[in-house]
């Protein structure tokens, strides 16, 4: 019987996603410093709703709290949004430490 072989994009689409809202400065060698609107995250990477015109392929670097600098990729790019990989995973205790202060808070 065949056995299916693993898709590291698929991997990376099923992971759990959080709801966030949280401006942040992007830093690219092509555009210089751009404002991003992080929409929601995971440990792998997140996704913004006002691509100011990253495309596939570039590379950015932002500061996040409790993270402090690190690097992603652009992963897709659909209409105004564009979804971003972390260069490294989060590690979990750093990760929960920053969905608290980036996630929208309830009423």
């Amino acid at each position: 019987m065949a056995q299916a072989v693993p898709n590291s994009d698929l991997d990376f689409r099923i992971a759990a996603r959080h709801r966030a809202n949280h401006t942040v400065i992007a830093e690219s060698r092509l555009r210089g410093d751009q404002s991003i609107h992080i929409v929601n995250i995971s440990a792998q990477g997140f996704m913004i709703d006002d691509n100011p015109g990253f495309e596939r392929g570039e590379r950015v670097e932002l500061r996040l709290p409790v993270i402090g600098r690190i690097e992603a990729l652009v992963i897709w790019t659909a209409e105004k949004r564009a979804g971003f990989q972390f260069e490294r995973v989060l590690r979990l205790p750093n990760f929960l430490g920053l969905l608290e202060i980036i996630s929208p808070k309830l009423r």
